[in-house]
Order: structure tokens, then sequence, then C-alpha cells
């Protein structure tokens, strides 16, 4: 009767554990997912800044909902110009620089970057 005391005890602590690790694991799953989200919201933001300052060389930014999040964006400077894309999703922030020469109406992009 003891033992089999005893081996409840473990099995029932080996689940608990497997539980426990199950739940931790789908929650940085989560997590992850919704950062590659937002994530994926400032890149939209981003492209959608080129597209705009091509169309319009005054543009100066604009806040945009994309998937679920909202992409604020601002644009700054005059012939190397600086776009930063905020992604928000929840809790999830993730931001986009691109910086580039805008020439003749051609945006050509020097860098492409996640910032903090």
């Amino acid at each position: 009767l003891v033992l089999l005391i005893v081996l409840m005890v473990v099995g029932l602590t080996i689940t608990s554990a497997a539980v426990i690790y199950v739940i931790v694991n789908s929650r940085a799953a989560t997590s992850f997912s919704r950062g590659e989200v937002a994530y994926g919201v400032a890149e939209s933001g981003a492209e959608n800044a080129i597209i705009r300052l091509v169309r319009n060389p005054s543009y100066s930014g604009e806040t945009l909902t994309v998937d679920g999040g909202t992409a604020t964006i601002t644009v700054s400077g005059s012939s190397t110009r600086t776009i930063i894309s905020e992604g928000v999703v929840g809790d999830f922030r993730r931001k986009v620089q691109v910086t580039g020469s805008y020439v003749n109406n051609i945006f050509t992009a020097s860098t492409w970057a996640e910032i903090d």
C-alpha cells in the first residue's frame, strides 16, 4: 500500500510538471507570435510610407490599422528621409526604421532595420 501511494505521488508530480511545462511553452509561443505580428505591422507601415512618400513628397506620416494592430508612421528629413514605423498589437511593440534618399521622385532605401 505504501509503495502504491509513493508511485501515485511520483506519477502525479510528473504529470503536474508536464502540464506546467505545456502551459509555459504555450504562453511563450503566443507571446512570440504576437511579437511577430507587431513586427509585420511595423514593416507594413514602413512599406506604406515609402509608397506614400513617392506619391507625395510632403508626406509626414499617419496611423494605420493593419492586421489587428496599428502602425504609427513618422517621416522626417529632406533629401535623406528617415521613416520610423511602430507596430502595436496588444501589449507588444516593434519599431522599424528605414533611411534612404529621395531624389527625382525615386526613394532608394539605404538602411532598413528594427530599432528599440
